[in-house]
């Protein structure tokens, strides 16, 4: 994190509706690219409702250089919980696997991640989108190393088998 993020937090914190802007402007790309792979459909409602849950609780966060860790943290829980809420979709079948490259691939391996549960989805998009180790993940879902292991084990073989069905 920069200095300059840490001055638009704390100018946020005190009531700088431009620091607010232009932070926000800064975090939703941040926000949108964790809420998406696991809220799926929704990702865009759960990126919104992250957001706004980041800027109420602005004030509490005391040390800015933790900011991106605290985003994270809640960004993860919104989306799971909005994946939840709305977990009513059907995803379609897969007919074939298309080359590297083809537009469809991204759509096909979407499809492939709406057949995982909100806690798998979170748990690869933490350790293979956003590189954090199971420790650090098992800390931000708050849950042990372990389950984080085994999670993370069974999402991978699920989304094998769900990409070859």
């Amino acid at each position: 994190m920069s200095g300059d993020d840490a001055r638009l937090v704390r100018a946020a914190q005190n009531g700088d509706t431009l620091a607010m802007n232009e932070l926000l402007d800064r975090l939703t790309p941040y926000v949108g690219r964790i809420c998406g792979p696991i809220a799926l459909p929704n990702g865009d409602d759960a990126t919104q409702e992250a957001l706004v849950a980041i800027f109420r609780a602005l004030r509490t966060l005391k040390e800015p250089a933790a900011l991106y860790g605290w985003v994270r943290r809640i960004a993860v829980r919104e989306a799971i919980r909005v994946a939840h809420r709305d977990s009513r979709s059907t995803p379609a079948e897969l007919t074939e696997v298309p080359a590297v490259g083809d537009p469809q691939l991204a759509a096909d391996i979407r499809d492939v991640l709406t057949r995982l549960s909100p806690e798998h989805r979170a748990v690869l998009t933490l350790r293979d989108v956003e590189g954090l180790d199971e420790h650090a993940a098992a800390e931000l879902l708050g849950i042990p190393t372990g389950t984080i292991k085994s999670r993370l084990h069974r999402a991978r073989d699920s989304f094998r088998k769900a990409w070859t069905s």
